[in-house]
């Protein structure tokens, strides 16, 4: 999973990125790996893996993951490929969803690129660059269908322009594509022009740490990101990236003082981290052992075998059985030989749909796998 993180100057994006690449360095149980200077990986909070591994002894934890990538160059005019414009929009469209930082607080000693607070024209701005460089893809999908479509010979064709034309003064209306009715079949027609604003967002409204700590609906600027994102179906997260920052670079005893003094059940950043894995659809199932205990991401929907082949392809296409039981029921009875006495492992088949906190021992024959 691939995060972007956007923003435009002096919003607070590099401090939030500086945040979570330092909280990714102590991850114990995972390496924290910087691919690039602008894209670090980090660990998705899962309390689950704890409880599981001192219940198996288990000599290693993995925890499911997430990719962050600090996205930028984006001015005013990045669709038409101003300042590092078209690299800020490739880099947009290999994410899997938005962090979009926006300023939401007063500072004399930071310089507002447009001199001015005012955080839904902060968005505005990059939504609109999106939306422009979108309207430029649909176009061109436009003119490809055209010669297909002409005289209604392939009436796939036909109905695709018809789809497209819609989706073309969607955009124009500075809407983005992700609130655009589509029916199941053309889906595929939206899947087609690889649109940025289909992609989903969430506004990291950033507030001044003096702000911390009181209701989010007493600072103005917050509200109105509040407001923006709900015309859209957008998700806001409150968050302090100053804050965030230090607390990355805390030990953990520190780091746990801190934040009680602060009445803080978790950090902003594992908020976010959790925020986003829930966008994007996604649970994990858990497997544990003596040797590992480990989160395995999947999407919601998903089938056993399915789930299976995410640890490996052998698993899905020799696929028998699954072995399930919910996490807390087996915490809670100590073991899962217990838990079988109690009649709490149920044996599932293939059409069975994982749910999250499912822990699973896979049964699959070898032969069939490698046929």
């Amino acid at each position: 999973m691939k995060l972007g993180v956007v923003g435009l100057p002096n919003v607070g994006k590099s401090t939030l990125f500086n945040a979570i690449t330092r909280a990714g360095a102590e991850c114990a149980n995972y390496p924290f790996c910087t691919i690039e200077p602008n894209v670090g990986v980090v660990a998705v909070p899962d309390e689950r893996l704890d409880k599981l591994a001192a219940l198996y002894t288990s000599k290693k934890v993995t925890p499911a993951v997430i990719e962050f990538v600090d996205i930028a160059g984006l001015v005013k005019g990045a669709s038409k490929g101003e300042g590092l414009g078209n690299k800020f929009l490739s880099h947009i469209r290999e994410v899997d969803a938005i962090v979009h930082v926006v300023r939401c607080f007063e500072d004399a000693n930071i310089t507002h690129v447009d001199n001015n607070v005012n955080p839904v024209s902060d968005i505005e701005t990059i939504n609109l660059e999106l939306v422009l460089s979108d309207m430029e893809a649909v176009q061109n999908r436009m003119n490809k269908v055209k010669v297909q479509a002409r005289g209604g010979a392939d009436k796939k064709a036909a109905e695709e322009y018809a789809f497209l034309e819609r989706l073309y003064a969607h955009l124009e209306s500075e809407k983005p594509a992700r609130n655009f009715a589509t029916t199941d079949d053309e889906k595929e027609f939206l899947k087609n022009c690889f649109l940025l604003t289909t992609k989903p967002v969430i506004y990291a409204a950033n507030i001044k740490e003096d702000d911390m700590g009181k209701d989010e609906d007493t600072l103005p600027h917050v509200v109105s990101v509040k407001e923006f994102a709900a015309k859209e179906g957008a998700e806001v997260l409150v968050i302090c990236a100053k804050t965030e920052e230090d607390l990355a670079q805390m030990d953990a005893e520190d780091k746990a003082i801190f934040m009680e003094e602060f009445g803080l059940g978790e950090s902003g950043l594992d908020r976010l981290i959790k925020k986003s894995y829930s966008l994007l659809g996604l649970i994990s199932y858990l497997t544990a052992g003596e040797k590992e205990t480990r989160a395995w991401t999947i999407t919601k929907g998903t089938k056993a075998p399915q789930a299976a082949g995410k640890i490996h392809t052998d698993f899905e296409k020799g696929f028998i059985r699954a072995d399930v039981v919910n996490w807390e029921i087996l915490v809670e009875l100590g073991s899962i030989a217990a838990a079988k006495e109690k009649g709490k492992v149920r044996s599932e088949g293939k059409e069975y749909i994982m749910q999250d906190g499912d822990v699973v021992e896979y049964y699959f024959n070898v032969s069939k796998s490698s046929k």
